[in-house]
């Protein structure tokens, strides 16, 4: 099997997850959060080092994920649903890694027919309300998703491994992957255009690549 593994945010959909769980809480604090999100994601931060204070600030609630849910599938990226399907068609098996949230990311992955996600856990009280997150899983620290490729070669043994993504974190799986993509349709981070082997501005482009 060949496997393709895939970002979630600003990749397979336009959106940050967790700045659109922000924008619920207000101006103020989606301004704040977002700014951490953009400073991690080009690398001036450790991802460890903003995640948790994220998610203090803004403490989304069940309904809050479930809405940000309903936003990937409206912000889906134009040619991913027929990228995805043809690639799977060639032998390709996705799989969405991503330092987002299951719970938000699960319908668009269903959208997609990726039935792998490996993505952050949200917990919530009986309530609803927010009690924290999966502090154990790689993508919530910094080399959590070379960690993840690692574990998905030695279950899987793939012949090939592929990774698509725009951020700083994506960049980290370079080693790990045979063919490391970048992706700039909605923020072109220069970090990651420079070191890229391959960069593309639509996934559709993917097909001539693979």
């Amino acid at each position: 099997m060949k496997l393709i593994c895939l970002d979630c945010d600003s990749t397979l959909s336009a959106i940050e997850g967790v700045d659109e769980l922000a924008r619920l809480r207000g101006s103020e604090v989606f301004a704040h959060v977002e700014a951490m999100t953009r400073t991690a994601m080009d690398g001036g931060i450790r991802v460890e080092d903003a995640f948790s204070r994220r998610l203090d600030i803004i403490r989304p609630r069940r309904e809050d994920a479930a809405a940000v849910g309903r936003l990937y599938l409206e912000t889906i990226e134009p040619t991913a649903a027929r990228t995805v399907a043809e690639l799977a068609r060639r032998g390709w098996t996705p799989v969405i890694i991503s330092g987002g949230f299951r719970q938000a990311i699960q319908p668009l992955a269903a959208r997609l027919g990726i039935a792998r996600v490996e993505a952050v856990d949200l917990i919530f009280e009986a309530d609803g309300s927010y009690r924290g997150f999966d502090t154990t899983f790689p993508t919530t620290r910094s080399g959590g998703k070379p960690e993840i490729i690692r574990r998905l070669r030695s279950e899987l043994a793939p012949e090939q491994t592929v990774m698509v993504g725009d951020g700083a974190s994506d960049l980290e799986t370079k080693p790990e992957v045979d063919l490391f993509v970048g992706f700039g349709r909605y923020t072109l981070r220069e970090k990651v255009r420079r070191e890229a082997e391959r960069f593309i501005t639509s996934l559709d482009q993917l097909l001539d690549l693979l």
